[in-house]
């Protein structure tokens, strides 16, 4: 099917939406409801595309995106590349593309359908994350950008019809290079948490006092009149952060992934402060992105910190790691929880967590920076994907081009506490990988991944996976400040267990994921209900889903 033709078909799709229950429609304000209150909800639901190949593997598709091919010599720090966020932009039900660059201005990739894209270019400051949220609650995707430079954060406030306009988040002056949103206070409003990479400034700034003073790990407040900020910490070497709930209380903790010596902190809001938690007995030594999920579907959220640990111990392989690992030497007390692996927590004491990172065998997979869980093969367990390899001169001269390559490494959940590696799938690239996010870019119920590779193209993998089915969700709250309700939590029981998702925009590395929420189950499941928890805490329940439809769910 062509683009014009096959984007007629979703037109016509969506207009033969189906209204299912309630009445709620753009701007209505519903009164906050308690608790576990029921509200009602509007419904349209789209049949998903059928898929246009069953070749039980991903089918890569260069998207012609480069980013630090104009730098002769990638060094540290310049190695860590950019971030890539996939969201509706304009509304129309595909999803899009907007890619940071190191070497040139941000890019927009809008879906055009049939893997077609149209390219805007949006601004010519050189960046490392996009982060994409309607920060203002106007019902419009607006875009953020960190630096590699001294710029604050770069906001572009989306005005609708395919334009952005440079605008500025009041309040908003600290250094940056990880963000994450979330409504943290329960207020309805989406807040803020930057963490600054003090080391990538220091070989920028010459006046340490200045450095100290605009850096760290920072809490802002959203309000009427703009942002208040909070610092929780001044050091900080943050490459991602995590909004998630990781001490039972049902509202989100702020996670902050440190690299290098500086521990990876965890905030929890007591009343009014922000109080530091030690809920880890062991972290990852350089926390490169987190992630988390349900992947047992027993009603438990795990969590996952990505390192870097090479996973082939060959001598030949050793050969090539021993000269780095010697100058990334750890040097920290016994008491330190940090190790130079991959940590996969999972719940232990009340508000404490375990690493079982070996059990799951995903200890070690290679200078990994992104991972991502995803349900890629539909069979109802949450798989995981990692992207690999390393680009520095100054610790790589040993290398052709200064580059580690390694392979990106891709696993099957298979529900029973544990990984298995998957090669099959055809997702072992070599291009230096960073930024990474999954989404469905064809609307056909699979996983895409999109990766923005360093000193590469950018690269999309095409689903095309056999078996399986898959309901998509996307949530609409008109009349509220968080339209595109972020922090909700969703639940799909099925005959098979029940699946858990929640809605984002935060966590892995330098990206930010779709609000659309993805379930894959087996094509014998049968769906019995979708709850939603909103992030007042009100609920919402729809009866028997149809399988291989996208809901809108509007209150």
């Amino acid at each position: 099917m062509g683009a014009r033709s096959w984007l007629l078909y979703v037109a016509r799709l969506w207009a033969a939406g189906l209204l299912l229950a309630g009445c709620s429609g753009a701007g209505y304000i519903a009164p906050t409801p308690t608790a576990g209150a029921q509200v009602e909800v509007s419904i349209q639901s789209t049949a998903l595309a059928q898929p246009d190949a069953c070749e039980n593997r991903f089918v890569e598709r260069d998207l012609g995106v480069s980013n630090g091919v104009r730098i002769r010599e990638i060094t540290t720090y310049l190695s860590n590349g950019s971030g890539v966020a996939a969201a509706d932009l304009n509304e129309d039900g595909l999803t899009d593309l907007v890619f940071a660059r190191i070497d040139r201005g941000a890019l927009i990739l809008w879906n055009q359908g049939d893997f077609t894209f149209k390219e805007q270019d949006l601004h010519g400051e050189f960046a490392r994350m996009v982060s994409a949220a309607d920060v203002d609650g106007d019902g419009r995707i607006d875009l953020a950008f960190t630096t590699t430079g001294l710029q604050d954060v770069l906001y572009y406030h989306n005005e609708g019809g395919g334009v952005f306009k440079k605008s500025s988040l009041p309040g908003v002056t600290y250094r940056a290079h990880a963000l994450a949103w979330g409504d943290l206070n329960g207020d309805g409003m989406l807040d803020l948490v930057s963490g600054s990479y003090n080391t990538d400034l220091r070989q920028h700034m010459t006046d340490m006092e200045a450095l100290k003073q605009s850096t760290g790990i920072v809490y802002y407040e959203q309000s009427a009149a703009g942002f208040v900020a909070q610092r929780l910490q001044q050091e900080a070497e943050t490459l991602s952060i995590g909004l998630v709930d990781l001490n039972g209380d049902h509202r989100p903790d702020i996670w902050a992934a440190n690299d290098f010596l500086a521990h990876d902190r965890v905030w929890t809001l007591d009343g009014a402060a922000w109080k530091l938690l030690q809920p880890f007995g062991q972290t990852s030594y350089s926390t490169m992105s987190v992630e988390w999920g349900d992947l047992n579907n027993n009603g438990q959220t795990n969590l996952f910190s990505s390192d870097m640990a090479p996973y082939d111990i060959s001598t030949y392989n050793m050969a090539i790691w021993l000269p780095v690992m010697d100058k990334l030497e750890e040097r920290h007390d016994p008491a330190d929880p940090q190790i130079m692996a991959n940590v996969l927590q999972v719940p232990a004491a009340p508000g404490k967590w375990a690493s079982q990172a070996d059990r799951y065998s995903v200890a070690a997979t290679g200078w990994s920076w992104s991972s991502r869980f995803g349900d890629l093969d539909n069979d109802g367990f949450l798989d995981l994907y990692v992207v690999n390899g390393m680009i520095a001169k100054n610790l790589f001269d040993h290398l052709p081009n200064y580059e580690l390559i390694e392979e990106n490494q891709a696993f099957r959940g298979t529900g029973q506490r544990r990984f298995m590696r998957a090669p099959q799938w055809g997702l072992n690239a070599t291009a230096s990988g960073r930024g990474m996010v999954m989404a469905d870019l064809n609307l056909d119920g699979k996983l895409d991944i999109i990766i923005n590779n360093l000193r590469a193209s950018a690269v999309i993998y095409e689903n095309q996976l056999c078996g399986g089915e898959a309901l998509e969700v996307d949530l609409r709250w008109p009349g509220s400040k968080n339209p595109y309700a972020i922090g909700a939590q969703l639940e799909l029981h099925t005959s098979a267990g029940v699946l858990r998702r929640d809605v984002r925009a935060s966590g892995g590395y330098l990206s930010t994921d779709p609000a659309r929420i993805h379930f894959g189950f087996a094509l014998d499941a049968q769906l019995l209900e979708l709850v939603v928890r909103w992030p007042d805490g009100a609920l919402s329940r729809i009866s028997a889903p149809q399988a291989h439809t996208l809901l809108q769910v509007t209150r």
